[in-house]
């Protein structure tokens, strides 16, 4: 499997993590675009400033979400924010709506973030 990097645009800024955490979990930048364009889900995400977007990814025989986190940055002059994709990751089974966004342990400690329990 060829596995191509996103490359920033007029809408994304990618960081190194989403690009790690995409060829980790085999996701492609159009599964991403598609997670944030039109998201199940919508959270405040656990770093500052940030916001968590889900959206299933099921079959008959496996049930799974993929989530994306990003940032809304903001532009100087009239044009729209630009996004900065900050990390990605695949939730086997379904999480719940009322609960907190189920990110993995390993993207947790690696972004630095300190989460309350």
């Amino acid at each position: 499997m060829n596995f191509r990097f996103p490359e920033d645009d007029r809408q994304f800024t990618w960081t190194r993590h989403i690009k790690n955490k995409m060829l980790f979990y085999g996701l492609s930048e159009q599964r991403v675009r598609g997670v944030f364009k039109s998201p199940a889900r919508l959270v405040e995400g656990v770093a500052e400033d940030t916001i968590a977007a889900m959206k299933p990814n099921s079959t008959k025989s496996r049930r799974e979400e993929v989530w994306i986190m990003y940032r809304a940055q903001k532009v100087k002059s009239k044009q729209a924010p630009k996004i900065l994709m900050i990390s990605a990751w695949r939730y086997p089974g379904l999480s719940n709506p009322e609960k907190a966004v189920p990110i993995p342990e390993e993207v947790v400690l690696e972004l630095g973030l300190r989460i309350q329990a």
